[in-house]
């Protein structure tokens, strides 16, 4: 079967044409076979295939919420999760109701087996992984931060500033944490052996990031705000004022997305209660918003690939929606100590680098080189020998 083609050619000299961005969009939403509970948490490989949500247990699927299998993760009041981007090693925060104690549980194998980790029995409430699994940070319901270097095997507790803090994000490499909170934004760029309060956005309950975490999204009294220096200053965005419940960013930070319906914590004085909310995606870094169709629901968590077009999103006391459009991937061409470096945006459908030396042929052929996901910035790279002739690239479905 002939390929169909992404329109994105590059040159051995690096031109490339790119689709416009504001052709891609995602518009249309639909429910998978997630059973219907409370859902607190949900988190996507960085290709959008693998997920693991959170409510009294824990989820996961392995083919972008098609099929659904409960895990062997004790039955409890989770709170939150996150995953690596290959969605191997998963994290999972929680507590028990009575008498609050608190739990961490990893596991290595996409929720196959868990561990229990060896933490405190305090009231766990977020938790965050750098793509590689190794780097993770957890947040109590006191606020203490405690972050691990092992994937979980050791935590520590670190000086991050006393406070009501509601949520965190960090960048792909686990280097900097951003933390929010009624008393504003924090940040680590040590992971988290060091901070800096920030006098700026303050009593924000959601927040995510980019995959280098200088773009920031978040939201604070009802509205989206966006952050180009890791969360120094911010930026109030256009979408509408409403009860957004949580945000979710692709790795480059342009495209967004963001639920309403039911925040997972209440600013005072708190917002009108509204029976739902919509859901609005952004595909230029929020300058504007698109309203999705998709049913009004108490939307409680969101989640979405690293290119931003696979995106999944949970319902309080309700299913798990999905949506996915057509990705654009930009690809990126460098030369390197004798070779062509080319990477992309690891993509949420499969893609295949094609080659020609030629454009009046149609003489692709696929690249053999097998591409390597690049952890702290979520791109599939493939290097090629440099040579004196002209090339060209495109990414195309097998």
């Amino acid at each position: 079967m002939k390929p169909v083609v992404i329109p994105l050619l590059v040159t051995a000299i690096g031109s490339g044409f790119v689709n416009d961005p504001n052709l891609v969009s995602a518009q249309t939403w639909t429910q998978t076979s997630a059973p219907t509970t409370n859902w607190t948490s949900i988190a996507s490989s960085a290709d959008g295939k693998k997920l693991v949500a959170a409510a009294s247990n824990i989820w996961v699927s392995s083919d972008s919420g098609i099929t659904w299998t409960q895990t062997g993760a004790p039955t409890l009041g989770w709170q939150a999760v996150a995953c690596s981007a290959d969605g191997m090693n998963l994290v999972a925060v929680g507590y028990l109701t009575p008498p609050l104690l608190g739990v961490v549980y990893t596991s290595t194998n996409s929720g196959v087996t868990w561990t229990s980790n060896n933490v405190p029995n305090v009231p766990w409430k977020f938790v965050i992984s750098s793509a590689d699994g190794s780097i993770l940070g957890a947040l109590t319901s006191q606020g203490v931060f405690y972050t691990s270097a092992d994937a979980g095997a050791d935590w520590i507790a670190n000086s991050l500033p006393s406070g009501t803090w509601f949520a965190a994000t960090t960048s792909a490499d686990g280097s900097t944490f951003v933390v929010s909170g009624l008393v504003g934004i924090c940040i680590s760029t040590n992971s988290g052996t060091s901070w800096t309060l920030t006098n700026s956005l303050f009593e924000a309950t959601t927040i995510a990031a980019s995959a280098s975490a200088n773009r920031l999204v978040a939201v604070t009294g009802g509205s989206i705000y966006t952050s180009t220096n890791s969360g120094f200053a911010w930026t109030q965005t256009t979408a509408p004022v409403t009860n957004w419940a949580s945000v979710a960013s692709s790795a480059d930070g342009v495209r967004l997305v963001a639920v309403a319906g039911a925040p997972r914590y209440i600013r005072y004085p708190p917002p009108p209660i509204l029976p739902g909310g919509p859901i609005y995606t952004s595909r230029d870094s929020g300058l504007t918003w698109v309203s999705n169709n998709v049913p009004s629901q108490l939307w409680s968590c969101v989640a979405s690939s690293a290119d931003g077009t696979k995106l999944f999103a949970a319902v309080s006391s309700g299913g798990i929606w999905t949506s996915q459009s057509t990705p654009a991937p930009q690809m990126n061409i460098t030369p390197t100590n004798g070779n062509l470096a080319l990477s992309w945006i690891i993509p949420s459908t499969n893609l295949v680098l094609q080659q020609n030396s030629d454009l009046s042929t149609t003489n692709w052929t696929d690249v053999s080189n097998t591409p390597v996901l690049n952890f702290t910035n979520l791109q599939d790279e493939v290097t090629l020998p440099l040579t004196n002739g002209s090339g060209f690239y495109r990414l195309a479905t097998p």
